[in-house]
């Protein structure tokens, strides 16, 4: 006969999900606790196929290195010649390095909002994974003519189910940077052609609050500023929802944005 399982309460779940070290982009912590689907595109394949084809790569706010690597690992023995990544955020580049560094990848820190320290047509090929701005006119600069800037960004209001739970009602224009059509305009006036845009809205469910706690201490812009003890009532009252009507249910929404430099003759 199987043991029951102890009942877990508000503070213990509370507790566990303000422990997790929230450094890099691993997500397996909430295998069990909360699913996300993942868009139709397959982006971290597709990277691999990119890279495969590519002679020098830059890979911008990667992260903790955890899908440079795995395409990179996916494109061997085709991996670039050159591959080089950049991370703003201190325990990111350290956990960045120790896993890109087997691959011959130097990883640069580069605060978010600064010129990337990088020769003009250094890449034939940019790439990152939900950047938190995409600097058009930078990404075109270090593109060689021909080459190819290739994305997956965060698209607008994205999980903001949750985020107005905690925070109210937003203006929608609050969100507007983040449209793919802002961003195709942003591309085609720093000089990119535009190859392909995707988009879909993807559901994801949070099954326990120690999940709710992890994911707004990991991605802090959801709710910027977000503490437990700020928001204990309100956690609270999530909880008690979870536990009495499920999984609480948001969206995230993703484009997949492809863009090209113009050949130098064109």
């Amino acid at each position: 006969m199987k043991k029951p399982q102890p009942i877990r309460t508000f503070e213990d779940l509370v507790a566990e999900g303000a422990a997790v070290p929230t450094d890099g982009w691993d997500f397996s912590w909430f295998e069990g606790r909360a699913t996300e689907a993942r868009p139709s595109w397959g982006y971290a394949t597709s990277l691999a196929g990119r890279l495969a084809r590519a002679t020098a790569a830059l890979d911008l706010q990667t992260g903790g290195g955890e899908v440079l690597d795995f395409a990179l690992r996916s494109a061997a023995p085709e991996a670039p010649t050159l591959t080089v990544a950049t991370e703003g955020w201190p325990p990111n580049v350290a956990k960045a390095t120790a896993l890109l560094s087997p691959h011959g990848v130097a990883v640069v820190a580069v605060p978010e909002d600064a010129p990337l320290p990088f020769a003009d047509a250094a890449f034939d090929l940019v790439s990152s994974r939900h950047p938190v701005t995409a600097h058009w006119a930078e990404i075109a600069r270090v593109l060689r003519p021909g080459g190819s800037y290739f994305a997956q960004h965060v698209g607008p209001r994205s999980v903001f189910e949750l985020v107005e739970y905690f925070l109210g009602p937003l203006p929608e224009e609050q969100s507007s940077a983040r449209h793919p059509d802002r961003e195709r305009a942003g591309a085609e006036a720093a000089g990119l052609e535009i190859v392909d845009v995707r988009a879909e809205r993807l559901p994801m469910e949070f099954h326990d609050i120690a999940a709710v706690v992890h994911f707004l201490r990991k991605v802090v812009w959801m709710v910027p500023g977000f503490t437990v003890e700020a928001y204990r009532p309100r956690l609270r009252a999530l909880h008690e929802q979870i536990e009495s009507e499920g999984p609480f249910v948001a969206h995230s929404t993703r484009h997949l944005f492809e863009a090209r430099k113009p050949d130098a003759d064109a």
